[in-house]
């Protein structure tokens, strides 16, 4: 008996079911969206080819972080900032590669939302042919466009309307949320269109797997050292109960991915010379946040929901513990009994 053909969806498609459940809508955050996914098809062009052409390696600059800036990163933080300030839908756009947001209020459009990315996350691996991806999130404007400022910027992930992230790996895949659950999307370069591969992703709520850069461990404080430990050996190890499998990428899209599917946590917690945490709040938690929270899962700065975070400027850092959600709820309890 021949089976019927699977049923393809575009990203293009998919997006404008869900403008369906706004009858009023304008049409910007749909455009915007679009816009998101032309840029990652871009991208994912040149990081496929990349050992082919000049673009790997370094271009002797640093960024706002103090980073050596990869050609590719430039290249991406270029083709994000020309795709998504052309059509008048974004009044503030921040990069991680910025020192400043651009403020594009101007001209035709309504102006009506707030885009921070990190254009190409994990980019010291590129050399090294690893995982890289793009990280974004979406919020709506406060005030009235003439008035656009911080107010407007430095918003919590629970403002988020949408986020989501790019991982160019083997295939390259687009994973959104716009509060309607989180789906994913492979990119098939035979006919350059991203289509429906992973709908309504849910995370495990308990998963097998903790990732974390343990060649900082001297670094950590005590408590730190011990939630680490209890995930290796076993929360109960005295019972001989065993731990959870080890494994980091060093590309925090690609760690996050895989334990998105598979289940599990992945942890940056602070260290002795970045107290405050090193990951970025707004180009990269917060978006994330917002995906493992409608997929089930948790993101925690260690004490309390990252999504409830507020920024006090657009480049802050945060610790960060995400994934599954009662992985992440017993390291926030090992952790925050010892504020």
């Amino acid at each position: 008996m021949t089976q019927s053909p699977r049923i393809l969806q575009t990203i293009e498609s998919h997006i404008l079911d869900l403008q369906k459940l706004h009858p009023s809508a304008s049409g910007d955050f749909t455009g915007l969206l679009n816009d998101i996914t032309f840029a990652a098809k871009i991208v994912s062009r040149e990081v496929t080819k990349a050992g082919l052409v000049d673009i790997l390696g370094a271009t002797g600059e640093s960024n706002v972080q103090g980073e050596v800036v990869q050609k590719l990163d430039d290249y991406a933080n270029a083709v994000f900032l020309k795709c998504l300030g052309t059509r008048g839908q974004v009044c503030i756009m921040g990069s991680e590669e910025l020192a400043d947001p651009i403020f594009n209020d101007a001209g035709p459009g309504s102006h009506n939302y707030i885009v921070i990315f990190d254009p190409l996350d994990g980019s010291s691996n590129i050399d090294a042919n690893v995982s890289v991806g793009t990280i974004f999130g979406i919020w709506k404007r406060r005030s009235l466009l003439n008035k656009v400022g911080p107010t407007d910027l430095l918003q919590p992930g629970r403002q988020l309307v949408a986020s989501g992230y790019v991982i160019y790996g083997s295939s390259t895949m687009f994973v959104y949320t716009a509060g309607h659950g989180v789906h994913g999307f492979t990119l098939d370069p035979s006919i350059g269109e991203f289509l429906l591969s992973h709908e309504h992703i849910t995370t495990p709520f308990v998963g097998g797997i903790y990732s974390v850069n343990e060649g900082n461990e001297p670094k950590w404080t005590p408590e730190v050292r011990e939630t680490v430990r209890q995930l290796k050996y076993g929360r109960d190890s005295a019972k001989g109960k065993g731990g959870k499998t080890s494994r980091y990428i060093g590309s925090l899209v690609a760690d996050f991915h895989r334990n998105l599917l598979y289940g599990g946590v992945f942890l940056y917690p602070p260290t002795a010379d970045k107290p405050g945490g090193k990951l970025r709040l707004m180009c990269e938690a917060a978006p994330l946040a917002l995906v493992a929270e409608n997929a089930g899962g948790y993101a925690s700065d260690g004490h309390g929901p990252i999504l409830d975070v507020v920024p006090d400027q657009l480049h802050m850092r945060v610790p960060l513990y995400i994934g599954s959600r009662d992985d992440v709820l017993w390291i926030e309890k090992m952790l925050g009994d010892k504020r």
